[in-house]
């Protein structure tokens, strides 16, 4: 791990990145329990992922705008949205924040938290975002937007036209490449040709930085950094953090396109479990520390599976609400 003396945080800050990293993990486990056992139709996972996430996320601040993508279930709990919020979306509940469960699951968006709604074709988020930072300069806001994308989504062109603009106008934008290595199915060896997607950085104009992923420390070093030359005038910043899908893409998808080897070896890259036996080593936390959050932990998942469970659906009568102009049809 990082020296995380060296970037300003404490013990106490790394108590709760773990705990955040470990409510992102429960959220998501139950969600996987839920979908076996028929109740939800959807996942699409953060195990494997939530350093990079949670990293990213302590170094952001209040005003600041994210525009995540499908996979950031730590990142946007986080950032606002609560076990509640991800549970009524899972279930397609009238209360979803996101769309009063019209939307598919993992289709984020919390208005008062910063975080922008957003669509299924991969890749959109990035204009989005790259929208709101132009907004916040010419407001002169003291804030930063960023957005998040998987390493197959880099290669999509609202990505190439989103960090174009963004270097172009040194926008105070930080776009975050969260590497997998998969792209549903498609290993990165038949994604890009480049050996580092951070080097792109440099035909954009902006600053590149590669990091692991799995380190949340190190992913908070390079945020902060990005985060504070944005603010500054240096403009915006490519990331690309290395890190790992312990799930097959989605709970649709059976993903023995990885050899055996390869989905064993998961296991022993997890960065919740990293961070765990970091923590023990260094003495900032103990056996009973760790009980303590599972306990609650559980009992805020399960709490918000039961209210979920209970939430009424949407009625029928609701079926366009939302969807077009109030009226339009009337005035046609």
């Amino acid at each position: 791990m990082f020296d995380y003396k060296s970037v300003g945080l404490e013990e106490s800050d790394l108590k709760a990145m773990y705990k955040w990293m470990d409510l992102g993990r429960k959220i998501d486990e139950r969600m996987w329990l839920l979908n076996r056992a028929g109740k939800i139709p959807f996942v699409i996972s953060c195990q494997g992922q939530e350093a990079t996430q949670i990293g990213m996320a302590y170094a952001m601040q209040e005003g600041d705008i994210s525009s995540p993508y499908y996979r950031d279930l730590a990142f946007v709990t986080y950032m606002g949205m609560t076990a509640l919020d991800s549970m009524l979306a899972a279930f397609g509940k009238r209360d979803d924040i996101s769309s009063g469960g019209k939307q598919m699951p993992s289709h984020f968006s919390k208005r008062e938290k910063g975080i922008l709604s957003q669509s299924s074709p991969v890749g959109t988020q990035i204009v989005h975002g790259v929208g709101a930072a132009l907004a916040l300069k010419m407001d002169n806001k003291p804030n930063i937007a960023m957005a998040t994308v998987g390493e197959g989504s880099s290669n999509q062109g609202d990505f190439h036209e989103g960090l174009n603009f963004a270097g172009v106008h040194k926008l105070p934008f930080v776009c975050v490449i969260e590497n997998n290595k998969y792209a549903i199915s498609v290993p990165d060896s038949l994604q890009y040709g480049a050996e580092k997607l951070s080097d792109r950085a440099i035909g954009y104009g902006m600053h590149g930085e590669h990091v692991d992923g799995n380190d949340p420390i190190a992913m908070y070093k390079v945020m902060k950094e990005a985060r504070e030359r944005a603010l500054n005038g240096g403009g915006s910043t490519l990331i690309e953090a290395m890190c790992t899908r312990m799930t097959a893409h989605s709970s649709d998808d059976d993903d023995k396109y990885r050899t055996k080897e390869e989905r064993e070896e998961l296991k022993s890259l997890d960065c919740n479990l990293k961070f765990k036996t970091f923590l023990l080593e260094e003495g900032i936390i103990n056996e009973q520390w760790l009980e303590k959050v599972d306990s609650e932990h559980k009992e805020i998942v399960n709490q918000a599976t039961k209210e979920a469970e209970k939430a009424p659906y949407p009625s029928p009568e609701e079926t366009y609400t939302h969807v077009y102009e109030e009226g339009s049809l009337d005035n046609a």
